[in-house]
């Protein structure tokens, strides 16, 4: 049984949505820039038709590409597999200019040909053989699934018939941190993905909840309640932690800088929740000037580059993104959760009952999960 003054805490941060915020920004959609001509002439052998579609639904989806006839083509996309071995080529005016075999199964071996398109051609990484994983209520309680980035492969993860919420996947996509009631109090678990071993990491007296890795995987950053006030902790995987901010508000949901020198977090320390960036060694949190009176749920672009967090409007969530180090801030979608992908480029939300995929410059949304109740706090590896 949860006690109440113990999961309160873990609350409260969303308890405070009395404050709208100051104005009203309309919704900007970002145009789409300029994209290469690719033709893809599909993926031959005995294997080849479920590679194929995977291909396509890659290419179109990572929003560098417009697919084109041959005849208008800058580069050529093709294939053949076979034996358990994809052979891709991407030929431009008759040069190849990206020949490799990918072992595995016809999916697998489709994601990362096409990341490896889109490295060799935009010099961006890809997101295709990438990993998602979010909230689900479709067995009667909140437990934690798994899906490829595009939804397919979706498989239940916890089993632990309690409250099983706010998973964060290492960028790596090895390990998964979860909070989980099953002590019968707000406690972070660690689950090597490849082993199913799980591990109780933090477990301190109050509320444990909303850890994030650091871009090496080996730290935690997460909301630490032993104190009498929800805080922000840093927690080595190995063990030992640390404590960050020093504050009467209650801190949540941090998102690491790429270079682990800092964390952006939410902080309700003024009275609504404002965004405030603190160095990861410690420090004073320093405002994020963001525009908004209401701001959560950081997600820092792994360029180092944007921000994106949710903003209340109106009664509902809406997504912004903003430069990092300056600029106004611009909603781009309605929705809870924002999450960058390993590219700068997508983000990956929640609408209630679907998980969908957003690329930002053209602002077009595709829906990658659905019919599995509600589901939410989307996660993505890197």
């Amino acid at each position: 049984m949860i006690r109440p003054s113990r999961f309160l805490p873990l609350l409260a941060i969303y308890l405070l949505g009395a404050s709208l915020q100051a104005t009203d920004a309309p919704t900007i959609t970002v145009r789409k820039s300029d994209a290469l001509n690719v033709a893809f002439t599909g993926i031959g052998g005995s294997d080849g038709a479920v590679a194929s579609k995977v291909v396509q639904n890659d290419l179109t989806l990572a929003g560098w590409f417009a697919l084109v006839q041959p005849g208008m083509a800058s580069f050529t996309v093709s294939g053949t597999f076979a034996g358990g071995v994809l052979q891709g080529k991407v030929v431009k005016g008759g040069e190849v200019v990206l020949s490799k075999n990918y072992s595995g199964t016809p999916r697998m071996a489709a994601h990362q040909f096409v990341d490896d398109i889109v490295q060799t051609l935009t010099g961006h990484q890809g997101i295709a053989t990438s990993t998602i994983a979010f909230v689900s209520n479709r067995s009667g309680r909140k437990e934690i699934y798994l899906a490829d980035y595009d939804g397919s492969n979706g498989r239940q993860l916890t089993h632990d018939n309690a409250l099983s919420v706010s998973p964060a996947l290492s960028p790596n996509g090895r390990r998964l941190a979860y909070t989980g009631y099953q002590a019968g109090y707000a406690d972070i678990y660690v689950v090597d993905l490849a082993t199913g071993a799980r591990v109780r990491l933090v477990k301190f007296p109050g509320t444990n909840s909303g850890a994030r890795f650091s871009p090496d995987g080996n730290l935690l950053a997460c909301t630490v309640s032993k104190d009498g006030n929800p805080e922000l902790y840093v927690v080595a995987l190995g063990g030992g932690a640390r404590r960050l901010t020093h504050t009467r508000g209650a801190e949540s949901c941090p998102s690491w800088s790429p270079d682990a020198a800092e964390i952006i977090y939410s902080s309700d320390e003024t009275g609504a929740p404002q965004l405030y960036r603190i160095s990861s060694s410690g420090g004073s949190g320093r405002l994020v000037p963001t525009g908004f009176g209401y701001c959560t749920e950081p997600s820092w672009s792994p360029d180092g580059q944007r921000l994106t967090f949710n903003v209340r409007s109106g009664g509902g969530f809406s997504i912004a993104v903003m430069d990092v180090n300056g600029g106004a801030a611009r909603i781009v979608t309605q929705g809870e959760n924002p999450v960058w992908g390993a590219d700068s480029r997508h983000i990956v939300y929640s609408t209630g009952s679907t998980i969908s995929l957003l690329d930002v410059p053209s602002g077009k949304s595709t829906p990658v999960v659905s019919g599995l109740g509600k589901v939410t706090e989307p996660t993505w590896s890197r």
